[in-house]
């Protein structure tokens, strides 16, 4: 299993947009083959950092997500409302609780 942890910085005048739009669109990003969960965290200091982690099977999962016709919606609408370049991270869990 792998997770992708995706920090995405917005414009003030786009946080409300995107939160409305990630809660329309997760469904479809959970229901995609590998995909095991899909999370939107809000940074407490800085209400215009978002991060999004997701969890798949493997990363040939994830990354057929991004070569999906979902992803090539998703991502041109999302990026014209960001004020920085976004961060993202794949990492392996090594300890669990």
């Amino acid at each position: 299993m792998i997770t992708r942890l995706v920090k995405l910085s917005f414009k003030a005048e786009h946080c409300k947009e995107f939160e409305e739009y990630f809660t329309e669109i997760c469904d479809q990003i959970e229901s995609r083959e590998g995909c095991l969960g899909v999370r939107l965290f809000s940074e407490a200091h800085d209400s215009g950092v978002f991060f999004t982690l997701s969890q798949w099977e493997h990363d040939d999962y994830l990354q057929a997500y991004r070569q999906s016709d979902l992803f090539g919606e998703v991502w041109p609408k999302v990026k014209k409302w960001m004020k920085a370049k976004p961060e993202a991270w794949t990492v392996n869990e090594l300890k669990s609780p």
